[in-house]
């Protein structure tokens, strides 16, 4: 067990308030943008792995806490994740396109820029 389960082990659902819930754990690592009552505290541990592979980073832990609390500010639901849990969650497949507007106009511009380079006279070529 690593130091956010065991500390997030020891906080009770509709017991524990915000107050002691930031002396067990601190600050939380974000607070949800949906939701004020929403903490996420993050767990991460990286190691250079060994010589063989050069170096490269290796991730040892990747684990997260969430807690939800009333607007009174008590606990009412904690679920903790851990690396194994996150290769569980399905992600959906849709992708947004996005239209740039500002890159086709600086497209547009480049392409006019380089034909006036080429051709600064605008002398049309004989075809």
């Amino acid at each position: 067990m690593h130091n956010l389960e065991k500390k997030g082990n020891k906080l009770e659902l509709l017991e524990t308030n915000s107050n002691e819930v930031i002396t067990q754990l601190g600050f939380p690592s974000t607070k949800s943008s949906f939701e004020d009552d929403v903490w996420i505290y993050l767990e991460r541990k990286i190691t250079s792995s060994e010589l063989k592979t050069l170096g490269k980073k290796k991730l040892i832990l990747n684990d997260v806490l969430v807690l939800e609390f009333n607007n009174q500010g008590i606990l009412i639901e904690k679920k903790f994740l851990s690396s194994k849990d996150m290769n569980n969650i399905k992600i959906a497949d849709d992708n947004t396109m996005t239209i740039n507007k500002k890159s086709s106009f600086i497209y547009s511009f480049l392409r006019s820029l380089r034909q006036k380079i080429n051709d600064p006279l605008d002398n049309k070529k004989a075809r």
